[in-house]
């Protein structure tokens, strides 16, 4: 347990059973081996986007009546429709859940999850049990986005439409963002590796007692939750500690801190109700798994009880406030107020029930608001009144209304861009003015004309720092980013800051003797594009020198962030485990390098021949951790370290080479001998060795290793490090946008 916050982490963030050998986990196929299968049908395994190559999104949405569309969702909320009637006459508490629901599946130790491209409306997402009966809240919006077509993404309708819900009824909202580009298939996401739902009885993800602990990167207490169980840890009501430290790792791991969390749970709570009138056996499948006739509907009830309000969604039933859709401080008054008894819905969940409630306290019955029924609370309510932090924190906004509005307004604008990642990419009018640290803010800089760039690429190329140091330094600056959440990168050279200074895989050393030296030269030039620029010297020098002329043509004007600019403990999750590129491993995983390789790939955007060919250049120029046992030589499969040269590929392939593992190794460590003589030629890592085992790998290593493709190699890679090193520049992209 981490004695600053109490959460309990494992220390390898892929610690896990020894049976979890991907970090793609259970997959659509395990829970639905039925359901029509399209990627056959992909072009180079992707989805078409029907939209077309050359569609423009952001371009779109600038284009829209976004004063038309917010009335339009403002009269949808009070318009409702007899297939699924609006409880309290009022859907704004559905859509909110809704909106939640999208953004709340984002996680900070990958970035991914989030509302970003709208994955609710695929599975697994659109099947979890958490999620139970949001289909409806998607259906109930399908004119809207009708309507607006191609002008609003289902990604951007679902969050907006969250905001219209809280404004109309009363909430505060702190401003919104667009700009969220939908896809149109199922991304690949490691949700666990659980056989079973939460409501198939699903372990939980901590137990204390036996030294469970939750594994990186997942973030959610139980398989097919969002946050937490609310009847309890594992539905265990009885145990106030546990659910406290439930919710606060969990909202820890979804970027929320304890103010946060209590603001976001009581915001959320203030509306609506929790739907638990009939046994969940008697529901259809989810909709992953429905009958073609329900045409993607699922967990289906009777028209009579959907007409007289029996559902069932979570199994728990009642609404937390006696206005349910109005804003205020009823939820804490509440909370405060009553004494609560354990009592079970009549769907068999359990749950908190006041204790001689007065009928002023009561809640309207969600259709017939002449009848009064009691409120209740969930486990997880009772947290907020139970443990000494967040009862502190409730107290507080108990007593101080516009504390909680500002409060709420700020956690529910986090929840729902956070994984948008910098300001610049937000579009619209409502984008809130106000810098947050967790955008990760960079200043704007100024970009050095040609004659300044040239001086400085000579001066470094003159400093005594080596090839493999100068490319080292860039890559630990620029391959923080991650395409998941659009954190990390080139930009603001936080590098140079903690914690990113400190990390193992950056060679803190090396790593400060390289900056050091930088900022003396650079002049008026930011440290960020000094990092990058100076990378760029020493590639061109490293072809020039294996016979090829080449230009890196970064792009430069990034800005310096300050410490005041950047929350350290939020970049902690980017530290690498693994990082292939490097040949870096800090420790033995159960997960397999490759597959970390193939992950941290994905993260930076790259394509297989892009990871191929970075990785292979990175081995030529000798740009590999010092903190492998055999040093800095580990993988540099070549006689001249330092030249860009397709050295690393023709090494590997090879058959004159014999490989071997190394004893103690842990099947970590090769080494290469020749078949000849049996002496020893080099040393490898898996990461080194999978680009000839793996058949799709090799074919890919083989047209680098060809003859003929050496100028191809320099070339493809340049191109690659090109995109790495730019990958963040969203202050140039979207430019034109503003």
């Amino acid at each position: 347990m981490d004695a600053k916050t109490g959460s309990i982490s494992g220390g390898c963030p892929f610690h896990g059973d020894d049976s979890v050998r991907s970090l793609l986990g259970r997959t659509n196929k395990d829970w639905w081996p039925d359901a029509l299968q399209l990627e056959i049908l992909t072009q180079g395994g992707k989805m078409v986007d029907p939209m077309g190559e050359d569609f423009d999104y952001c371009e779109a949405f600038n284009a829209i009546d976004y004063n038309a569309l917010k009335d339009d969702l403002t009269a949808l909320m009070t318009d409702s429709q007899d297939w699924w009637p609006a409880d309290y006459g009022h859907y704004g508490p559905f859509f909110i859940r809704m909106a939640w629901h999208a953004a709340g599946t984002y996680r900070t130790g990958d970035g991914r999850g989030g509302a970003g491209s709208g994955q609710q409306r695929f599975a697994p997402l659109n099947s979890w049990p958490d999620n139970g009966n949001l289909d409806k809240a998607r259906r109930l919006l399908w004119p809207i986005k009708k309507k607006y077509g191609k002008h609003i993404s289902w990604a951007d309708l679902f969050i907006l439409t969250g905001n219209v819900a809280i404004e109309s009824m009363g909430g505060p909202t702190f401003g919104f963002g667009g700009g969220r580009k939908d896809v149109f298939e199922p991304e690949n996401v490691y949700w666990g590796t659980e056989e079973l739902w939460v409501d198939q009885g699903a372990e939980t993800r901590i137990i204390p007692d036996e030294g469970k602990a939750m594994d990186n990167p997942l973030a959610a207490i139980q398989m097919g939750l969002i946050y937490v169980n609310p009847e309890g840890p594992g539905g265990n009501p009885h145990d106030p500690e546990g659910m406290a430290r439930d919710m606060r790792e969990t909202f820890a791991r979804m970027a929320m801190n304890d103010e946060e969390t209590v603001a976001l749970t009581a915001g959320g709570h203030a509306f609506g109700k929790a739907h638990g009138m009939i046994d969940p056996e008697t529901l259809s499948p989810a909709p992953e798994g429905g009958d073609i006739t329900a045409q993607g509907f699922g967990w289906s009830m009777s028209e009579e009880d959907i007409a007289a309000g029996r559902i069932t969604t979570s199994g728990i039933e009642g609404a937390w406030s006696n206005n349910p859709t109005q804003w205020g401080g009823d939820y804490f008054r509440l909370l405060f107020k009553y004494e609560y008894e354990l009592v079970k819905s009549p769907a068999g969940a359990n749950q908190w029930q006041p204790i001689g409630q007065s009928e002023e306290d009561m809640a309207p019955d969600a259709r017939d608001p002449n009848k009064k029924v009691p409120t209740m609370m969930t486990t997880a309510d009772m947290a907020l009144k139970r443990d000494p932090e967040y009862r502190k924190i409730s107290e507080r906004f108990l007593n101080d209304q516009a504390a909680l509005d500002d409060a709420f307004a700020r956690a529910w604008y986090k929840l729902t861009h956070r994984d948008m990642g910098p300001k610049a990419r937000y579009l619209g009018p409502e984008v809130a003015e106000e810098d947050l640290i967790w955008q990760d803010p960079v200043p704007a800089g100024t970009a050095p004309n040609e004659k300044e760039v040239a001086t400085f690429k000579a001066d470094v190329l003159a400093s005594g720092l080596t090839v493999s140091e100068l490319v080292k330094a860039a890559w630990a600056s620029a391959s923080t980013f991650r395409n998941s959440d659009y954190r990390g990168g080139a930009n603001g050279a936080r590098v140079r800051l903690a914690p990113q200074k400190d990390w193992a895989a950056n060679d803190p050393d090396e790593l400060a003797k390289v900056l050091a030296k930088l900022d003396e030269l650079r002049g008026s030039m930011s440290m960020a594009d000094a990092i990058v620029l100076a990378g760029a010297a020493a590639i061109e020098k490293a072809a020039q020198d294996g016979g090829f002329d080449v230009s890196v043509d970064v792009t430069t004007g990034r800005g310096d962030a300050s410490e005041e600019q950047t929350d350290a403990e939020s970049f902690e999750p980017l530290e690498p485990f693994a990082d292939g590129f490097r040949n870096y491993l800090r420790t033995k995983a159960t997960v397999k390098t490759e597959d970390m390789l193939v992950d941290k790939a994905n993260l930076l955007g790259l394509s297989v021949p892009e990871m191929t060919v970075l990785l292979g250049g990175m081995r030529a120029l000798g740009a590999v951790s010092k903190h492998a046992k055999h040093g800095n030589s580990i993988g540099v499969l070549t006689d001249r370290p330092g030249v860009l040269s397709n050295d690393f590929f023709v090494n590997l392939l090879d058959m004159g080479t014999k490989w071997s593992v190394v004893d103690d190794s842990g099947d970590e460590e090769f080494v290469g001998t020749d078949r000849a003589s049996g002496a020893e030629k080099w040393r490898a890592t898996r990461t080194d060795l999978v680009f000839g085992s793996n058949s799709q790998l090799r074919a890919v290593a083989e047209v680098y290793a060809e003859d003929s493709s050496k100028e191809k190699f320099v070339k493809d890679f340049v191109a690659a490090w090109t995109k790495v090193m730019d990958a963040d520049r969203f202050d140039l992209t979207m430019a034109k946008y503003h």
